[in-house]
């Protein structure tokens, strides 16, 4: 049987319920990956881990590829007893890609505190509790991998988005500076930065009919300062995902501290 290039690697995929979360999940599973899904929607990954128990079971392999465990990631205990309990019960963990993320628009005026503080809570609190509990156990072993998913709003201003990319730029750096603590020990954290991709959290962001509204993305704003998309389109979620693979695999393995942006050019980046 060909061996695929994951085969044997434990990851763990946080916001796998939905979205670049469950196209990582795919992916990775794909790959040969064994892949422990982390949402708190509880039924979305006990859903992704019912239908990788059938393939399973219809020979798919001897065991499912995708586990269910469904988890908040503002929870630091419960992170460090989620991490624990897998490499009890699954496997030494050698990948954690942090997706989970959410967004709350609003002008900074009109922000309230309670939607500033959640969404730090999850896109930048909980990278540090998931990254702090899987580096722990990286660093032992020497060999590991973390991937953080974070925007192209980190590097480039948006107006009505404040919260979500000063959360994303520190998710970034934190990454970055987590990547040089570790590089001696052979752990190498990277970041993915998607633009617009096709996702329940851009839906949110649209007015009017969905065809026209996404016309405007790929064509920009000047009135909100916004470029366009370039390359003519809105990213795929398993173009974010394939970025993931490629940096959690060997083919990457001088890459670390890098932020790695797929946005169709559309911050215009030299």
């Amino acid at each position: 049987m060909h061996q695929k290039e994951l085969d044997g690697r434990i990851a763990l995929v946080t916001g796998a319920g939905q979205g670049i979360g469950e196209a990582v999940t795919r992916t990775l599973a794909a790959r040969g990956a064994r892949v422990v899904a982390v949402d708190r929607n509880a039924a979305a990954v006990k859903a992704l881990e019912a239908e990788y128990r059938r393939k399973a079971e219809e020979g798919a392999g001897p065991e499912p590829a995708v586990l269910a465990r469904p988890a908040d990631i503002t929870d630091a205990a419960a992170v460090d007893a989620l991490v624990e309990d897998v490499e009890r019960t699954v496997g030494s963990l050698g990948i954690l890609v942090n997706v989970a993320g959410i967004l709350r628009p609003a002008p900074v005026v009109e922000l309230g505190d309670t939607d500033w503080a959640e969404t730090f809570a999850v896109n930048t609190t909980g990278v540090f509790a998931t990254s702090r509990a899987a580096a722990r156990r990286m660093r032992a072993r020497r060999s590991g991998c973390i991937v953080t998913v974070g925007s192209n709003a980190a590097g480039v201003p948006r107006a009505g988005m404040a919260a979500y990319a000063a959360s994303k730029a520190a998710a970034t750096m934190f990454t970055k500076c987590l990547g040089l603590e570790l590089a001696r020990d052979q752990v190498r954290c990277n970041v993915v930065s998607p633009g617009s991709t096709d996702t329940a959290m851009q839906r949110q962001l649209w007015d009017g009919d969905e065809k026209s509204a996404e016309r405007r993305v790929i064509d920009g704003d000047p009135a909100a300062y916004r470029v366009g998309i370039p390359l003519g389109r809105i990213a795929e979620p398993v173009d974010i995902a394939e970025a993931v693979a490629f940096l959690v695999s060997d083919r990457a393995r001088h890459i670390t501290m890098h932020d790695l942006y797929v946005d169709g050019g559309a911050t215009l980046r030299a």
